[in-house]
Order: structure tokens, then sequence, then C-alpha cells
């Protein structure tokens, strides 16, 4: 009579037929590689084991960048619209296109006798050269205009962005090591904020994307400490005195309240150094967070956080038309805040219009005395 299921001993199996085997069957031996495949792999291991590890290069300063890279590449930079009627551009502004440093520290470079037009030192400001057929020589290197390069960053928190070669903390540009040449931020984010950043070596880019006339706007995701009162966004959105003078107002959007946060959406389009911050500290209300969502048309769909990527020609196309569109106008500039609040008061039923301001206390005495 065949075993019941109750008779089977812990680990033990039954044969076909009925017939159990008194102990559990043991497991194969694993199958020992032949000596042609035993000898390949140690072959294998020992080359891993001799292979150098790859170091973590340094991240390269100053102007030693132009040594190294593939991105960047020697561009006609010039042609096409001539910057004067004759075709010749300033000594500073070729050295700066060449990727050497900025027009500023180029003319410390012209004063110091390191560069060179034609076989010739030249020390004196002012010179003008011919991009298509002048030899200019920097410490003796040959240098040629660069290709306009246009990235666009998601930057973590940590980072700054100056290029100052003495700066201790992690820069913007350490992060892009395969771009030789001088690049530079288009405008700021300070070390605790995140979000898009744009890098550029093309001055006149840079001055469309941030000078207020442009009016490019800049969309950021902002949390503060405490439930905003309606009052104070409406002074956050009309404009608040700082110490260079009135904000131009933001476009404000609340997405949700929580018992000591309110999360926002902000809408900029001028720049003035670290103004949200500023601007929510002064009402009472500190940033915990600011993160950059959006320049433009461009957001950071596909970026990770430190991750970069090369703009399209029809993005920077397209960037340029925002930026001298009329739907890009700035605001006007808000009155300060001490006369908005006495305009408020006058438009209340009952009481007066407040007359036309003067254009300063002393005009106003003299007009006063002449009469």
């Amino acid at each position: 009579m065949a075993k019941r299921h109750e008779d089977r001993k812990p680990g033990q199996r039954f044969k076909r037929g009925g017939k159990a085997e008194a102990d559990a069957p043991k497991k194969k031996a694993a199958r020992k590689p032949s000596t042609k495949l035993t000898r390949a792999m140690e072959r294998a291991a020992e080359a891993r084991s001799t292979r150098k590890k790859a170091t973590k290069r340094a991240p390269v300063r100053g102007s030693a960048r132009r040594a190294e890279g593939l991105v960047v590449k020697p561009s006609s930079v010039f042609d096409g619209a001539p910057k004067t009627a004759d075709g010749l551009v300033r000594l500073n502004h070729f050295l700066a296109k060449a990727g050497v440093c900025s027009r500023r520290n180029a003319d410390e470079l012209i004063a110091t006798g390191r560069i060179e037009v034609n076989g010739e030192v030249v020390t004196e400001h002012g010179v003008r050269v011919d991009p298509a057929s002048d030899d200019v020589r920097f410490d003796g290197s040959r240098l040629q205009p660069e290709k306009s390069v246009y990235v666009l960053l998601n930057k973590p928190k940590g980072v700054v962005c100056t290029n100052a070669a003495h700066e201790q903390k992690k820069r913007v540009v350490d992060l892009l090591p395969t771009i030789r040449g001088r690049v530079f931020t288009v405008g700021r984010l300070d070390m605790d904020s995140e979000g898009l950043l744009l890098i550029t070596n093309d001055g006149a880019f840079a001055q469309e994307m941030t000078h207020p006339s442009y009016g490019v706007s800049k969309l950021y995701s902002v949390i503060v400490r405490g439930r905003l009162e309606d009052d104070h966004l409406d002074k956050a959105r009309g404009g608040v005195w700082l110490s260079e003078g009135p904000t131009g107002g933001m476009q404000l959007k609340v997405d949700r309240m929580t018992k000591d946060r309110t999360y926002l959406k902000v809408t900029l389009r001028e720049g003035k150094n670290r103004e949200i911050r500023r601007v929510f500290a002064k009402l009472g209300y500190p940033v915990a967070s600011l993160k950059r969502v959006r320049i433009g048309t461009l957001n950071l769909h596909g970026l990770g956080e430190g991750d970069w990527r090369f703009l399209r020609i029809d993005e920077v196309a397209r960037l340029r038309d925002l930026a001298r569109s009329d739907e890009a106008e700035p605001q006007p500039e808000a009155a300060p805040p001490a006369r908005r609040r006495k305009a408020k008061k006058a438009a209340k039923p009952g009481r007066k219009p407040l007359p036309p301001r003067p254009a300063s206390r002393r005009k106003a005495s003299r007009a006063a005395g002449k009469r």
C-alpha cells in the first residue's frame, strides 16, 4: 500500500509508482568548466585586477579650459554684418569671442604685453583687428573666434554661478567639462536656489534674456514659511521698495496652503539680485524653497538635477523673438508703497483724489515762492 502524505518525513519525496526515497535527493554538483575556459577566466580576472582605475579629473579653471573639450569649434562669428563699417573689431572683443577671458580681463592682458597682433606685441587699448586676416596670439598661441554656444542646465543646490578661479565651492562651469572656452551664466541663481539656468558665450543673447527692457518671463516654484495673507499678496504684486528702489511687481498664483507653508507660482520679468527672497522676507515670509521651472518657452522637461543639454537653433530663435515681441514688454514701474497706500485711501467713496505729485520738494517750494 502506498504511503500516505502524513507518513512522509520532512524533506522526503515519493518516486513514481508509490515508492518513497529514504532520503531527499542531493543537489547535483556544479559542472566544472573545461581547462580552456578556466584559463580564459583566469586571464580576464588578471586583466581586471591590473587595469588602472579611471581617476576623476579635476575641473580645469580659468583660460586653461580652452585646451580641452570638443564641443566649441572655431567659427566665422564675425562674418555677415560687421561690428564696424570697415569690418574691424576691438581687440578685447576679439579676445572675449576667442574664449580667453572677459573684455575687462582682456584689457589687463593687453596692458601686460601678453597679446601679439601680426607678430608685434600690443600694449595699447582701443586697437582694432580684422578677424578674417589678422594673426592674433595669446602667449604664443594663435586665437580664433569660437562658435556661439547655448546651454540649458538644471542647476542643483550648493552650486554657485561665478566663474572666479579662486572659488572654493563647486561652480556651474565645473558641471560642463566637455565645453572648452569661456562661457558664463545668463543671470544668476543663488547657492540655495535650483532650476533652469542658461549658459552661453554670446553677450548679446545674455543681454536680451536678462535686461528688463526685453521682459522675458521666468517662472519660479516658491515655498514660503507661513500662511500668506491677501494684503501681503497685493503688496508683492504691486511692488515692494528695496534698497535699490521699488520692484516692478510680480505675478503670483497660490497653489495651496498648509498650516505653516504657502506654495506659490511666481512670474518675473525683471531680475534684481535675490528679488523673490528679499520681497517675501520684507513681508515677513522667509523663502524655504525656490526653483526656476521655466525661462520663456523652455522648461525642465527631460533634465534631471545637474543635467544639461545644448539648445536647438529654433529654441534660440524663439527666445530672441520673444524678447523682441510686444508680448514680452515689462510692466510699468510700480509707485513707492507709501504713495500707493495714500492713493488707495483716497480712492474710497467720499474722499477727494490726491493731487499730482511734484517732481521734487525743492521744485515745489520754488514754484510756491514765485506765486
